[in-house]
């Protein structure tokens, strides 16, 4: 299935960062929400793979975080999304100057992606996220990609009215990572659902800006 091209807004000034910012299950990259977000800072916003329900995997089940998942569309998406980090890597952006994230379904695939790209990043963040193949992921992290990333700061954030994706699925998921030893900073919205408000992608952009050292 063809790859369809991610949305490219470029830094008003100096490009010498990238946040790469991923979508939701039956999203696009092309929304305003991601194109418009985070001020001046170049963004990459990748699209799905052309499919008709756009999606980055597909949902084998949805009841908890331990049922089977879509491992070789998750593998898949990994891929495509370290090829997006290598590609700013190419063109001269330390790995270290580019952020990975996304919301529900795109901030899940991040976290998965950026706990195993073998290149060091700024950060990584989800939004409205849970875990990818959980009980899986101490054996798929290899020795390279793990030591890259171990000390890269993870953001979560969750509305505690979220339908969809449970609070407790990502409640659990800063656990788990924090046991693997990655520090997560996970916040609760009060009265959110499968959604983001303004206080989180405040929120948000300040920790973006402690990461990038953002000067507008």
């Amino acid at each position: 299935m063809a790859q369809l091209a991610p949305m490219v807004v470029p830094a008003l000034k100096k490009h010498t960062a990238t946040v790469i910012w991923a979508h939701g299950l039956g999203d696009h990259g092309s929304s305003p929400v991601y194109t418009e977000a985070f001020g001046s800072q170049a963004k990459i916003c990748p699209q799905n793979f052309g499919m008709r329900m756009p999606g980055w995997y597909d949902i084998v089940a949805f009841d908890d975080l331990a049922q089977q998942q879509d491992q070789p569309g998750i593998f898949r998406s990994r891929d495509y999304f370290h090829s997006l980090i290598k590609a700013e890597i190419d063109k001269g952006i330390p790995s270290n100057r580019i952020v990975l994230g996304g919301f529900s379904q795109g901030g899940s695939l991040s976290i998965f992606a950026g706990l195993c790209s073998p290149s060091p990043l700024a950060g990584i963040f989800g939004l409205s996220s849970y875990l990818l193949l959980g009980p899986s992921l101490p054996q798929l992290l290899t020795p390279q990609n793990k030591s890259a990333n171990i000390s890269t700061p993870i953001f979560m954030g969750h509305g505690d009215l979220d339908p969809l994706v449970k609070l407790e699925w990502g409640q659990e998921t800063a656990k788990v990572l924090k046991e693997l030893g990655w520090v997560v900073d996970f916040r609760v919205y009060r009265g959110l659902q499968h959604s983001a408000d303004p206080k989180e992608m405040d929120d948000l952009e300040e920790w973006l800006g402690k990461r990038l050292l953002i000067q507008d």
